[in-house]
């Protein structure tokens, strides 16, 4: 799939390189049409590669190193994922996945858990008096804290204190990312 630089369709090609030189019939959006005009642009953006700075569109899939789980993946929300490289957007291991990618080129990579969420931390686990704590929480429950992070209430006691986990929910893992580009802003 390429992104048609005069327009939002996404256009299926049968290889990852659209000549200006050659007419191949595309399919855009599910009807059968000629080359797009603006798709000539395509050139130009397949020699590009992604640098430091770039605004890229990626479409990807997460998995867990420890037993191939998906934790997250782009396509079935319909879009790729839009972020500036080296800004602080995303994890540091999904930057360098995008580093040096041309439009249609694919990569997996394995990002340890220092380039992704960090370590688990037990400096992360907090407790709260239950005149701190919101009512009706149990086990398992995700709280918001001031700070707008989520965490997960792992124990209330019969007191109502309430002892939440703040690590992100990656923390502590290897994590598997297939990536995409799909296209530049």
């Amino acid at each position: 799939r390429v992104r048609c630089g005069s327009c939002p369709a996404y256009i299926s090609v049968s290889s990852t390189r659209i000549s200006s030189r050659t007419t191949r019939a595309v399919r855009i959006q599910g009807t059968l049409a000629t080359k797009c005009s603006a798709a000539d642009s395509t050139d130009a953006q397949s020699d590009r590669r992604v640098k430091d700075g770039d605004t890229v569109l990626v479409h990807y899939k997460g998995t867990l190193d420890s037993d191939g789980s998906v934790f997250d993946e782009s396509r079935p929300r319909g879009s790729p994922l839009e972020f500036t490289v080296a800004s602080g957007q995303v994890i540091a291991g999904f930057d360098t996945a995008v580093r040096g990618l041309s439009v249609g080129e694919t990569r997996t990579v394995t990002v340890l858990p220092q380039d992704g969420y960090g370590q688990r931390s037990d400096d992360m686990i907090l407790e709260f008096a239950a005149s701190q704590a919101p009512k009706g929480l149990s086990k398992g429950s995700t709280v918001r804290l001031s700070n707008g992070m989520p965490a997960e209430v792992i124990e209330v006691a019969d007191s109502g204190a309430v002892t939440i986990d703040a690590n992100h929910p990656l923390a502590g893992k290897t994590l598997i990312f297939a990536v995409e580009l799909v296209g530049f802003k």
